[in-house]
């Protein structure tokens, strides 16, 4: 695997984790690609427009209505129904192969869940979800429930999550990777390998003792990944 140095490459390796994961016959999925201020509907687009082996009859859904139409208008290369997740009664049916959603909030996580476990060894993935929102998701019990019961049994299928001379990446079936750029020719390499995502802390832990410098830095990563997204938008 090589460092992601575009945004076009990271919807790449994103594309061969998830036909890796589907492979192994991993029907739960969720894809992160998580860089500032990137919005879901171009990504979406990159990533479904690579991804040709879901099935004949998927069902895509987004957050709204509006963003549905949106997408039909736009995505003229990709023949999937586009439709909000509360506009039908009945989104699932036995003619269905898959199912995919875009960047579903936690005000939308119950709707989520029924649909998946109504799937049932159907494909689900979830493109840059924000489930996690423990304000409206909940804490205590009702939470702890809900995150053994659904949000646990995700599979992290394709993470990328950037740091300032880095990033966190989890590419199926490989395990975390804490990538980094050290000195002035600015090339990244693996620092370390984790069994399952390093919390803030644990990164902290293994970038304590790296060095960095601020001459002579060649343009950041999020600058090519902010540039590669205005051209999508464009």
């Amino acid at each position: 695997m090589v460092f992601p140095d575009s945004l076009e490459t990271s919807i790449s390796q994103a594309v061969e984790a998830t036909k890796s994961a589907i492979a192994d016959h991993k029907t739960l999925l969720q894809i992160e690609i998580a860089i500032p201020e990137l919005k879901p509907l171009p990504v979406a687009q990159q990533y479904l427009s690579q991804l040709p082996n879901l099935g004949e009859n998927v069902k895509v859904f987004f957050s709204d209505t509006g963003a549905a139409a949106l997408a039909r208008h736009q995505w003229k290369d990709i023949s999937y129904e586009l439709r909000g997740i509360e506009e039908l009664i009945d989104p699932v049916q036995p003619e269905n192969d898959a199912f995919v959603f875009i960047a579903p909030t936690p005000v939308e996580v119950g709707k989520v869940e029924q649909i998946c476990s109504q799937a049932g060894d159907r494909v689900c993935i979830l493109l840059n979800p924000k489930l996690e929102d423990v304000s409206i998701v909940g804490i205590g019990m009702a939470g702890r429930t809900l995150r053994e019961r659904f949000l646990n049994n995700i599979e992290s299928c394709y993470s990328f999550l950037p740091l300032e001379r880095g990033a966190v990446i989890r590419s199926y079936p490989s395990e975390w990777q804490i990538w980094w750029a050290e000195g002035e020719e600015d090339e990244h390499q693996i620092l370390a390998t984790e069994e399952s995502r390093p919390s803030g802390e644990r990164i902290g832990q293994l970038l304590a003792s790296s060095t960095t410098t601020e001459d002579n830095r060649k343009p950041g990563l999020l600058d090519n990944m902010q540039q590669f997204w205005k051209a999508l938008t464009q």
